[in-house]
């Protein structure tokens, strides 16, 4: 009940990344089918009905498809692609009407749960900035040149995921001061390194990113 007492009193945006090429994949996976719908329906899908707005930074390719889709709605829009996922995240939110909370979730990540997402809203509203993940249950190695260095407390590894979620102000002004710096992997990281504290909202592995065909069986 609390999470959609947030949900009527803050306006909440989400970007659906899509902009990628799917090189490892060797066909455009946001379009592979995933059950009755596609990975990039079924993503929509989950956000749609939480959001006041999608934005989606896409290939010609996947707009073209999501704007002839069953589950198009007046609620999603679309943004020009960057050359990296970044740019086009930025682009992203560049495009962004509802400003309040902004998610930025991965195109092909279908599996993530509504209630992650309520709950990363939540924590955002809270704490301005929140990353999706879980705990590391694998001992994890740093590796140097092809060799252990050392080994990490597995107690303080967390694998993160998306959605992200932020205040929009703020994570568009790191945008804004990082836009030419590409070389960050995720919008937490790029928060991280302006100085904000990012909280942790628990998913689990099941919220997994389709990378390669064995993802997709």
């Amino acid at each position: 009940m609390e999470a959609l007492s947030i949900l009527s009193k803050t306006l909440i945006s989400a970007i659906i990344t899509s902009g990628g090429n799917s090189t490892r994949f060797g066909s455009n996976k946001l379009l592979e089918k995933l059950n009755e719908y596609t990975v990039i329906e079924n993503t929509i899908l989950k956000f749609i009905d939480l959001v006041d707005e999608i934005v989606i930074p896409a290939q010609k390719e996947v707009r073209d498809f999501v704007e002839k889709s069953s589950v198009c709605n007046n609620k999603i829009k679309f943004a020009p692609p960057g050359l990296t996922r970044q740019q086009s995240v930025y682009s992203g939110l560049k495009n962004v009407e509802k400003k309040g909370v902004v998610l930025i979730h991965d195109g092909a990540r279908p599996f993530v749960e509504k209630q992650v997402i309520l709950d990363s809203i939540k924590k955002a509203v809270e704490k301005k900035a929140a990353v999706a993940g879980y705990m590391s249950v694998d001992t994890v190695k740093e590796v140097q040149d092809g060799k252990v260095v050392k080994t990490l407390d597995r107690n303080r590894i967390f694998i993160a995921q998306t959605p992200q979620a932020f205040e929009y102000d703020l994570i568009l002004k790191i945008h804004e001061k990082f836009k030419n710096i590409n070389s960050f992997t995720d919008d937490a990281s790029m928060a991280e390194a302006y100085g904000i504290e990012v909280y942790c909202v628990y998913s689990n592995k099941n919220n997994k990113k389709i990378t390669t065909k064995e993802d997709l069986a």
